[in-house]
């Protein structure tokens, strides 16, 4: 194989990982300037954190527009509109006269936004099945991770040469640097065979009970995880005393467990299973939100508090690449919605679950404890109810042993389909236009 083919796979990656920390730089990576933006817009505290709710609100919203839209005009088309969206919703906001202005622009940025999300995701289902899925969600879960943490040092590094405005300059040129990559290298990855008129899937999809468990699981621990990471900054710094700097050192180990338990779970995914992994990720989250809650109740030192979540927030690592692949393994044909439903989800979830945390004040650490707690126990029992009538070796097979192009629900055989079409392993014959070679056992290469 040439280096040139050899590195089509790494930089179609690439670019999904760009793709997908277009969301947490827009979310985090202005934070630091909140009080200049405040001052210069003249903007109440409330006010001020409207813009972090609007970028949340689009980034959920979008995703139910583009997701759709990528399964009737193919993946291309819609992804380089909403980066172009992006862009210039991002070019404006460092030019906002008001606040009211900046919300608005907030919320068209996160549109933008959630159709690289979305496409992204949808385009890793388009190009791989079984292990390989959660592998390649498990590389993306990395830099869900790493984005987050980076993204307010980014910020606060650019303040030191330029005001708040010059973050969302930088954020346009962002994207439009991933916008010009996308157009030039990443290919179209939805034949145009399989894309239909644009279809009223979501009632069809949510009427699948083992998609629902999968996407309302995931969306549950991706609250607990917004709880904590609402009410945390309140209950170490404020009730254990922990500095600024300590409290950013507690955040970034927690953010390195979550990513080391992404990649442990790309690694053992052949082995162990997709669902395996899911369900120790739950039982793990739950653990850890209880022990943060015993913590609580008990006044239990500090070293007991951060134990709790840190296993929590590592937990979620497991979840979300295995919970995205289990969703999505049976939808091949409408994977943009799919990957729409599973992204809405989580941002509402976060969004209106995670101000719970704060219910108590500054001061009381029990709101979160309840919270990070009952979600990920609640998220384990929606599985069970919802997708217990599936045996844990079938969809388990499903993602791990079973041949290309077949599959088990709930006990039931699917019949073997070619390799070119969808629902089952995508297995394109060409890459950017270049035939794709067999092995020699005659099955497509992982690519």
């Amino acid at each position: 194989m040439s280096n040139d083919a050899a590195g089509r796979p790494t930089r179609f990656v690439i670019l999904l990982a760009a793709l997908v920390a277009l969301g947490p730089l827009s979310i985090d990576g202005y934070l630091p300037g909140l009080p200049d933006l405040a001052r210069d817009l003249r903007a109440s505290a409330a006010a001020t954190q409207l813009t972090i709710t609007a970028c949340l609100a689009g980034l959920a919203i979008g995703q139910l527009i583009a997701g759709p839209l990528s399964d009737t005009y193919g993946r291309r088309r819609p992804l380089l509109a909403g980066l172009a969206l992006y862009t210039i919703a991002s070019a404006l906001c460092a030019a906002a006269p008001d606040v009211r202005t900046f919300v608005g622009l907030r919320l068209v940025q996160g549109i933008g936004g959630a159709f690289a999300i979305v496409i992204a995701n949808a385009m890793v289902r388009d190009r791989s099945c079984g292990t390989r899925t959660s592998r390649l969600f498990s590389a993306l879960t990395l830099i869900t991770g790493l984005a987050p943490v980076f993204a307010p040092v980014l910020g606060g590094q650019l303040l030191r040469v330029t005001a708040w405005p010059g973050i969302f300059v930088a954020l346009a040129l962002i994207g439009a640097l991933i916008l010009a990559a996308s157009a030039a290298a990443l290919p179209e990855t939805r034949s145009s065979a399989s894309r239909r008129p644009l279809p009223a899937v979501v009632g069809q999809l949510l009427s699948d009970r083992v998609f629902t468990g999968y996407i309302l699981a995931n969306g549950l621990v991706f609250a607990a995880m917004f709880a904590y990471i609402s009410g945390s900054p309140f209950v170490l710094q404020e009730i254990h005393g922990l500095s600024p700097q300590q409290y950013s050192a507690v955040f970034a180990v927690n953010a390195a467990g979550l990513i080391a338990a992404a990649q442990i779970s790309g690694r053992l995914v052949a082995r162990a299973g997709a669902r395996v992994l899911l369900l120790a990720g739950l039982l793990g989250a739950t653990a850890g939100g209880t022990t943060v809650l015993a913590a609580v109740l008990t006044r239990a030192p500090l070293p007991a508090l951060l134990t709790g979540l840190f296993v929590l927030v590592s937990s979620v690592g497991l979840v979300m690449p295995n919970a995205a692949a289990q969703a999505l393994a049976d939808h091949g044909e409408h994977a943009g919605s799919a990957a729409a439903l599973l992204g809405f989800t989580q941002f509402i979830f976060g969004g209106a679950l995670a101000p719970l945390a704060g219910a108590g004040g500054a001061t009381d650490a029990l709101p979160m404890g309840i919270a990070v707690a009952v979600l990920p126990a609640l998220a384990l029992l929606t599985l069970g109810v919802l997708t217990g009538r599936c045996p844990l070796s079938a969809r388990t097979s499903r993602l791990s042993t079973d041949p290309p192009g077949t599959g088990h629900r709930a006990g039931t055989k699917i019949a073997a389909e070619p390799a070119s079409t969808e629902p089952g392993c995508p297995l394109p014959t060409k890459w950017n236009g270049l035939p794709a070679k067999l092995d020699r056992s005659g099955s497509h290469p992982e690519r």
